[in-house]
């Protein structure tokens, strides 16, 4: 489950209201260069025969800054961090005191992360999304996301906006995974281009961590 969270990685996304969602997602990625919100994250698993759904619920921090800087506190239940700062992507899982350090040109492509804090416009997401309008649900605008490259775990992501607000309205993120399991991330107190600290995306691991480096 934990390593779910990772793969997932969260993002999330915010904007204005337009005609749908993906004008709206466009708007996002042209005038939103940086964020801040809270999350709570639920993760349910496909139920097995004979045994009821699992989910499990997680919360934290999320920050991010357009190109390729993001940071995702998990606080609740477990403590876990995973930082973009433009060259690497960090995990750090408290409960371990271990660290995973991987390049992050090669692992955030066809992430939901890369749908709010990698690419500079809606041409280069196209690159490695399928892109399309979904039907408005919930009181909120949505965009159905779905990678090009069969060789990942995703299997497609949802982004919802709330109708309404400007310049952003972030509301959720919806995951599947190639495996069944989905995770929905919903977001509040949301900033939206906020004046973050320089170093709000660097890391540096603990002392006495194990440090992996793939």
């Amino acid at each position: 489950m934990k390593k779910f969270f990772a793969a997932a990685l969260l993002a999330v996304c915010s904007h204005a209201v337009w005609a749908d969602g993906l004008e709206s997602l466009e708007t996002f990625v042209k005038t939103v260069s940086s964020g801040r919100a809270d999350f709570t994250q639920v993760v349910t698993a496909p139920a097995r025969e004979g045994q009821s759904v699992r989910s499990k619920t997680s919360s934290g921090t999320f920050e991010f800054s357009r190109p390729g800087h993001f940071k995702f506190l998990y606080k609740k239940p477990f403590e876990q961090t995973i930082v973009a700062d433009g060259q690497t992507l960090w995990l750090y899982d408290a409960d371990l005191n271990q660290v995973t350090a991987r390049k992050q040109a090669a692992v955030l492509g066809s992430t939901p992360a890369a749908l709010i804090a990698a690419a500079p416009d809606l041409r280069a997401l196209r690159a490695d999304f399928t892109l399309a309008s979904a039907p408005d649900k919930d009181g909120l605008q949505w965009v159905q996301s779905t990678p090009k490259s069969k060789d990942g775990q995703l299997q497609s992501v949802r982004v919802g906006f709330r109708a309404g607000e400007k310049p952003a309205g972030l509301a959720a993120l919806e995951i599947l995974d190639s495996f069944g399991q989905r995770s929905v991330l919903s977001f509040s107190k949301v900033e939206v281009n906020p004046a973050l600290p320089k170093d709000s995306f660097q890391f540096h691991p603990p002392k006495g961590a194990d440090v992996i480096r793939q």
